[in-house]
Parts: structure tokens; sequence; C-alpha cells
């Protein structure tokens, strides 16, 4: 069970169980699935490593996650939410290469936003993005 503010800033229990199916294999830093019993659902659009001027934080694949990371959570706060609030998540990624060669330093910043709260995740490769020198794009689904 979870805690988080509701939008009247008051505490409710958001009670969630994470479904990894025995048959299945394990999952390693996400969960297969995440069954929330009570709540809102906020649908949040793709974030990428931009600041509030619109510029992109960096050229630096980790340093643009983290700022994605962080734009969602934004979103999520904003709606009266945390963290933990969030049930999926799908990251676009423009290399998957880049994405394994900096795999640590994305994990320190994932664990230094989210903690150990790991939701069902996908990760994608594209050829590119709407915003020509963003290298990763993340969207989300969270119960409030």
């Amino acid at each position: 069970m979870i805690y988080c503010l509701s939008n009247k800033r008051k505490m409710e229990k958001i009670k969630f169980e994470v479904i990894n199916p025995e048959e299945l294999a394990e999952p390693t830093g996400y969960n297969n699935g995440m069954l929330y019993h009570t709540g809102r659902m906020l649908f949040i659009s793709g974030q990428i490593g931009w600041n509030k001027e619109k510029q992109i934080v960096s050229d630096n694949f980790s340093t643009q996650f983290e700022q994605a990371l962080a734009n969602l959570i934004s979103v999520v706060r904003a709606a009266g939410g945390e963290p933990t609030s969030i049930g999926k998540l799908t990251i676009f990624v423009t290399s998957k290469q880049e994405y394994i060669s900096e795999i640590k330093t994305v994990g320190s910043a994932y664990r230094k936003l989210m903690g150990k709260h790991f939701p069902a995740m996908t990760l994608v490769e594209v050829k590119s993005l709407l915003e020509p020198s963003a290298k990763v794009e993340i969207e989300g689904i969270a119960v409030l």
C-alpha cells in the first residue's frame, strides 16, 4: 500500500499489487504488471529532456533521461500524485546502444527520482523524435 496526496492535499490510501506471474521470466528494474485498486487515471504526454525554456539540457543521454523523467514526475505531482502513483512508463530512445552504454548512470538517475518504485515499463528504439536533438522521450500512466 502506498500513500499519496490528492488534489485536496489530504492523505489518501492507494493500494496496488505488483503482478509478476511465475510462468514469466523474473523482471529486473520493472514489473510486468501493476494492479491499482482505487484512484483516477492520469495519462502523461511524452516528456523530453528540455527545461521550461524548451532548451534540451544536454547532449548527454543520461542527463536528458533524468530531465525527461523529472518533467514527467512534475506532471504527476501537479495532478496531486507522487512517483509511486506511476503504474506504466514507455521510454522511447533514438539509440538502444546509447541507452545500454549509459545504463548505470540512467539507473542512478532513475533511483534518484523514483526510488525503488518500478512500474510496468517498455523501452522502444525509434528512428527519431519530434525535437531533433532529443535522444529520449518518456510517457506514462499514473493512478491518483
